[in-house]
């Protein structure tokens, strides 16, 4: 998903005016921010920003992975004894491998969708 960053910003507003669904709007500190509720994914923010401010969230992986560990850590803190923690551990590690395969399931899904699209067909289909 698309985010800007705001070191790169200069607030020229073209990603606003190319926004098909009106979500890119510049705040007050005159920096450009996705509404990422109301976000198509479709790209143009990223193609036509001459600062290239609006990046990927393949960036913030390293983050992402912060975040989750400093979660994790600060819920181990509820358990006092080394056998709650380890199992706290062992859930925790299942629900991200959980994560991991409802994205692995859907990213097979999606690719479905587009081998549907080339051929024809996939118009209303459920997964």
């Amino acid at each position: 998903m698309p985010w800007v960053d705001k070191n790169r910003c200069n607030g020229c507003e073209i990603c606003v005016s190319e926004c098909p669904v009106d979500d890119v709007i510049i705040m007050k500190e005159e920096k450009a921010e996705i509404d990422m509720d109301g976000c198509i994914r479709c790209g143009k923010c990223h193609d036509v920003c001459p600062q290239e401010a609006v990046r990927h969230d393949s960036e913030r992986i390293p983050q992402e992975i912060e975040k989750n560990l400093e979660e994790t850590k600060k819920l181990m803190e509820n358990f006092e004894t080394e056998k709650e923690k380890e199992a706290f551990l062992k859930r925790m590690i299942k629900h991200f491998n959980k994560e991991k395969t409802v994205a692995e399931k859907t990213i097979e899904e999606i690719k479905k969708l587009t081998e549907d699209k080339k051929n024809g067909g996939g118009k209303n289909k459920q997964v």
